[in-house]
């Protein structure tokens, strides 16, 4: 067993690639950057653990080259793609881990994998997520900027763990700089936090409190909130609050799609979570794609969520 920092690679919205190029091309372009994330893993000392079709899983004995590569990626594929069309944009998504993991037959095995794997998952394009081992293993003066999204909760996990955003964008100012002296695992009251979501689709509003959650959006009218379209289902979507934040849970038939202000391309859900942690919309059972699609409009304001039709200005 050796301690090592994780790094989930996947892509985003290939699916709207392959549909574009087919088959044969969409997947050159797949492998070469996912080849392309491979080297730029290995010339920061990591080792390729293995591809996962649109996925690259990652290991590094030093956090700190872990770290620098993944940043490295991030803003060098953001100057490679800037000119690509914006449907053939392929932009990624970076879970990072730090812990204790059994290496068997070259494959790597533990909770820093899942918990890698998962915040790939709750990333949005352009973004990184990593655990707060990560941050504190960089050191007093690491000069990377970072954001906190507080205690979250993983699944196959039964304690929260502290996440963390990169700010990789050289553009971007961090609200937070993080220095590692000051993580503590600290529990969050949602009640000192958060004062309820408002919901508006159409011509329906209604405010819920806290004590409401979790929330069940659906057709039917035993849901909490209706959106009556056919392509919702009875019961299509469940948002909760887990550890401080916000997480939509897709349950329908037909899949959610979530896409954050300036993300372009939108998060994908099929019976999977979403963290809510930033403004964007909501498609439930067709995506953005359609312009016709039930869209739910949402903003974190003030540590509560706003839902309306469309995009809500601030």
């Amino acid at each position: 067993m050796a301690e090592l920092t994780i790094a989930f690679v996947d892509l985003a919205d290939s699916v709207s690639v392959f549909e574009t190029l087919g088959n044969d091309r969409a997947t050159q372009a797949v492998t070469k950057l996912t080849q392309w994330i491979g080297s730029v893993g290995r010339d920061n000392g990591g080792r390729v653990v293995k591809m996962l079709g649109d996925g690259v899983l990652l290991s590094f004995s030093h956090n700190q080259h872990a770290v620098e590569a993944i940043v490295h990626m991030q803003q060098e594929h953001a100057r490679r793609v800037a000119r690509w069309p914006k449907h053939l944009k392929l932009m990624m998504k970076i879970g990072v881990a730090r812990g204790d993991v059994v290496q068997v037959d070259g494959d790597c095995f533990g909770d820093a994998v899942n918990v890698a794997s998962r915040l790939s998952d709750l990333a949005g394009p352009e973004q990184i997520l990593v655990t707060d081992q990560v941050i504190f293993k960089l050191g007093l003066r690491h000069g990377v900027r970072s954001r906190t999204l507080g205690p979250m909760l993983i699944k196959g996990r039964t304690e929260p763990c502290e996440v963390f955003r990169i700010e990789w964008q050289p553009e971007v100012l961090s609200e937070f700089l993080t220095l590692p002296s000051g993580l503590q695992h600290q529990s969050v009251s949602a009640e000192s936090v958060f004062g309820g979501i408002q919901l508006e689709w159409l011509d329906a509003l209604h405010a819920f409190n806290l004590t409401d959650l979790p929330l069940k959006i659906g057709r039917v009218p035993e849901s909490d909130f209706v959106v009556n379209d056919p392509r919702v289902s009875r019961l299509h979507a469940v948002i909760d609050i887990r550890s401080g934040n916000y997480v939509l849970e897709d349950v329908s038939s037909y899949g959610t799609w979530v896409r954050f202000d300036g993300a372009e391309n939108a998060i994908a859900l099929r019976r999977q979570e979403c963290l809510l942690h930033s403004d964007g919309e909501i498609a439930m059972g067709a995506s953005f794609a359609d312009f016709s699609a039930p869209t739910i409009g949402f903003k974190l304001v003030d540590g509560s969520v706003t839902l309306g039709r469309g995009l809500l200005q601030a």
